[in-house]
């Protein structure tokens, strides 16, 4: 029972972490929607986060495993007994990466970064899709929280029993 509620933090505390990242990288998008020039002397590029899940649980290859195996004959499932299984609550890798999307041209010659045919290159970012990516992890993270003050109350009430 305890490895579960202290998994169910750990698992949280990724997702927070996650959505933390992505909150980060809303931020310099957002800060930099009027940034024509970086430091290294190119238009900014808008950042994402790229999330992949971690290799596969000793859970998944089990469960994978008993599925192929009753769909032959649901007598071959092997014996379970003794089977000691490491907890590794790691299960998501996330990464911030560059948008390398075209950026977005306008023309104002009157501009000092402004090309010689007056057009000025301008970093890939809308607002708009800024602010709903930053909606949608304020909200998941407002949900591991939840998720986090759940376990507490179960761990809490169960200490009560």
């Amino acid at each position: 029972m305890a490895e579960n509620i202290f998994a169910s933090f750990d698992i949280s505390g990724q997702g927070m972490s996650l959505q933390r990242k992505r909150l980060s990288a809303v931020a310099n998008n957002i800060a930099n929607v009027n940034t024509t020039k970086s430091s290294d002397g190119k238009v900014y590029q808008r950042e994402t986060v790229v999330v992949r899940d971690l290799s596969a649980s000793n859970f998944d290859n089990e469960l994978q495993e008993q599925i192929l195996l009753f769909g032959t004959k649901n007598t071959h499932g092997k014996n379970i007994e003794g089977l000691t299984e490491n907890y590794n609550n790691h299960i998501i890798q996330s990464e911030v990466v560059k948008d390398n999307s075209p950026p977005r041209i306008v023309y104002d010659p009157s501009h000092p970064d402004a090309r010689e045919d007056g057009y000025v290159e301008y970093p890939n970012i809308n607002v708009v899709t800024e602010m709903v990516e930053m909606i949608s992890a304020q909200r998941a993270f407002e949900a591991n929280t939840q998720v986090v003050e759940s376990a507490k109350s179960i761990a809490k009430y169960s200490l009560e029993i």
